[in-house]
């Protein structure tokens, strides 16, 4: 015989297409013979389901926190609205001058705006009132200009 007609089989193919039937006939002649048998499914197997619960789910569920973002002080929005009232500007010419959008100005006048340092020190400027740190609404003082020793 040569190495060409040589066929090699892995395993029995009458058993790998009815695999389960074969773990059913073990298990039926088990039981008839008394024997005791101890049967678990897996949590979530042959599902494709994803649930899975943490640790944290009892800690999440007692959290009573409501948790936000600080946002701007009404008196800021108060002094932003009188600064630009007394320019004689709308919050579109505001949103303008300082490069923002319309409802950047919106959300701070309201006060709902998460305080951004940027946008504060453009509206500062623009409408020369102080909004950030102690005396919201004075006047912004102008800085002395540095005068070069020689």
């Amino acid at each position: 015989m040569n190495d060409w007609d040589t066929v090699t089989v892995i395993g029995n193919r009458r058993a790998a297409a009815g695999g389960s039937a074969n773990k059913e006939k073990q298990l039926n002649m088990a039981r008839r013979q008394g024997m005791e048998i101890a049967t678990s499914s897996k949590y979530g197997g042959g599902s494709n389901t994803q649930k899975q619960t943490s640790l944290n789910t009892m800690k999440l569920d007692q959290e009573t926190e409501e948790l936000r973002h600080k946002t701007v002080d009404m008196s800021v929005g108060k002094a932003i609205q009188k600064g630009r009232q007394q320019k004689e500007l709308t919050q579109k010419e505001l949103a303008t001058k300082i490069n923002e959008k319309p409802q950047v100005v919106v959300e701070y006048e309201q006060g709902k705006a998460i305080p951004n340092q940027a946008i504060l020190s453009k509206m500062e400027r623009t409408l020369g009132i102080k909004l950030r740190g102690k005396g919201i609404g004075q006047p912004l003082e102008a800085k002395p200009k540095k005068t070069d020793k020689k």
